[in-house]
């Protein structure tokens, strides 16, 4: 079974990141097209990029490196679950991206944002850019959660709507699809 890596990309004190990745974790789950594999930026804790080598050449000097290079090389398939800071994306998530270049490509990545009124979608437009640089391909599908701090409950449990399970079934539906389109061209550069 392919595995999905859930990345969770605030590392803001009292972000609404845990309870939105928590519900998507649990609906992964429920899907059964992926084994899981979560990563949560602020546990992993990388530095600001440290490495004096280009990422293109793998010549990895340090250890955080090397670990959050085998954590995305083993991976098949990606969600990012960012939220939107000032019409963007989180730092933490361009480094945590930034850090490597082959251990993404010919991947799928999906999106569930959150936010405000535009529910983390300016996020997820500026990712896509950055994302296809680094060879993933990002699903049209996403999950975009708009004020979403009307969906947390007083024990901060995300309660999703109709809507959001909805898409986040597609979402996973479709990166099974891409996983697998895109699995030939991961084996053939393996095999090179």
């Amino acid at each position: 079974m392919p595995t999905l890596m859930i990345v969770i990309a605030s590392t803001r004190p009292g972000r609404g990141g845990s309870p939105v990745a928590e519900w998507f974790i649990q609906r992964a789950g429920d899907h059964d097209g992926f084994e899981l594999d979560v990563v949560d930026l602020v546990e992993l804790a990388l530095p600001l990029l440290d490495e004096p080598n280009h990422p293109r050449l793998r010549q990895y000097t340090r250890p955080h490196t090397r670990e959050w290079s085998e954590k995305v090389d083993a991976a098949d398939a990606f969600v990012f679950v960012t939220p939107e800071y000032n019409h963007g994306y989180p730092a933490s998530l361009k480094n945590a991206i930034d850090y490597l270049h082959h251990e993404w490509r010919y991947k799928p990545v999906g999106f569930v944002s959150y936010g405000g009124v535009a529910a983390g979608t300016r996020s997820v437009e500026q990712l896509q850019q950055v994302v296809t640089a680094v060879k993933l391909t990002p699903v049209i599908e996403q999950v975009n959660i708009p004020f979403y701090q009307q969906f947390i409950d007083d024990d901060g449990v995300l309660q999703a709507n109709e809507v959001m399970e909805q898409a986040s079934d597609a979402l996973l539906d479709q990166l099974v699809r891409f996983e697998a389109t895109l699995r030939p061209l991961r084996d053939e550069v393996a095999a090179q």
